[in-house]
């Protein structure tokens, strides 16, 4: 990436495995193998949650991801800056991003 954020993030994340990020939403997705767990947008991040660790994020303030004025994306939330500046607590909140995601079970191929 050539955003000097992103970068940063992905930097901040490396304790996590090999993180990739791929162009969506005018942004970042980002990728721990084919899990989708974060987005980088407008330099902030934001993390996948679910009904258990979207409280530590709603606690700190931080709010929905908002691609638009007119879409917000409840499931992802801001990641507060004191977590993402320190790379161990990144990690740990990247870590509860990607258990957040279902397990899709994949198709069979049809013959």
């Amino acid at each position: 990436m050539t955003d000097p954020f992103s970068d940063y993030c992905l930097e901040q994340l490396e304790g996590l495995g090999r993180v990739t990020a791929k162009a969506m939403f005018g942004g970042h997705g980002l990728y721990l193998g084919p899990v989708f767990f974060g987005i980088v947008f407008r330099g902030k991040l934001y993390f996948k949650t679910d009904e258990e660790t979207r409280a530590a994020y709603v606690e700190r303030g931080m709010e929905p991801f908002r691609p638009s004025k007119k879409q917000t994306l409840r499931t992802y939330y801001e990641v507060p800056g004191e977590v993402l500046e320190k790379a161990s607590e990144a990690v740990l909140w990247a870590g509860r991003a990607v258990a957040s995601r279902p397990v899709r079970k994949r198709r069979a191929s049809r013959l």
